[in-house]
């Protein structure tokens, strides 16, 4: 009897630490990423999340550029989601903000693009301003956009005809969240 209660436990135990091990999602890597939008040395990957939502964009006149038309972006609205599925945040703009459930937020500069691809979105490197409220996006120094799907400008017409008109593309994008190390 012992021996079988012994032998239970170990297989619990085994169990456990094999969960634990499937649980524990690899760190983001950006070594692959273009220079341009990966993160300045001292940094460790805090959070990562996935976008998943839609972008604006309306029809407007082309700035200096009389008689010509073009989708212009007005803004974005995602769930952020960690990588097991469950909705931590919500991603919104204009300003870009990163909102964590708990109420905090932060708004970024962007500070460098890189292409990922024909019919995705660029990849993005921001800076963050400090945040506010007390919570998850406390500390969080950059943000990166990578692994974009979807989200470019519409190409259907835009002109003098449907001024004003907008148009909701799907998109999805990871953010990855760094702290200074």
């Amino acid at each position: 009897m012992r021996v079988a209660t012994a032998l239970a436990a170990v297989a619990a135990m085994s169990l456990t630490a094999c969960a634990s091990q499937m649980a524990a999602a690899p760190t983001f890597q950006q070594d692959a990423l273009p220079a341009a939008v990966q993160v300045p040395a001292g940094h460790k990957v805090y959070m990562e999340t996935v976008g998943v939502g839609e972008i604006t964009y309306e029809c407007r006149a082309k700035k200096d550029a009389a008689g010509q038309f073009e989708w212009v972006f007005v803004g974005p609205d995602a769930k952020l989601l960690d990588r097991a599925g469950k909705q931590v945040g919500k991603y919104y703009g204009p300003p870009a903000t990163w909102e964590s459930n708990d109420g905090s937020k932060v708004t970024a500069t962007q500070l460098a693009v890189a292409p990922a691809g024909a019919g995705n979105i660029p990849l993005q490197l921001v800076k963050a301003n400090p945040a506010t409220g007390k919570g998850a996006m406390e500390g969080v120094a950059y943000i990166q956009r990578v692994a974009t799907q979807g989200g470019v400008a519409p190409t259907s017409a835009c002109g003098a005809g449907n001024v004003g008109a907008k148009q909701i593309v799907k998109y999805q994008a990871d953010y990855i969240l760094w702290r200074a190390a």
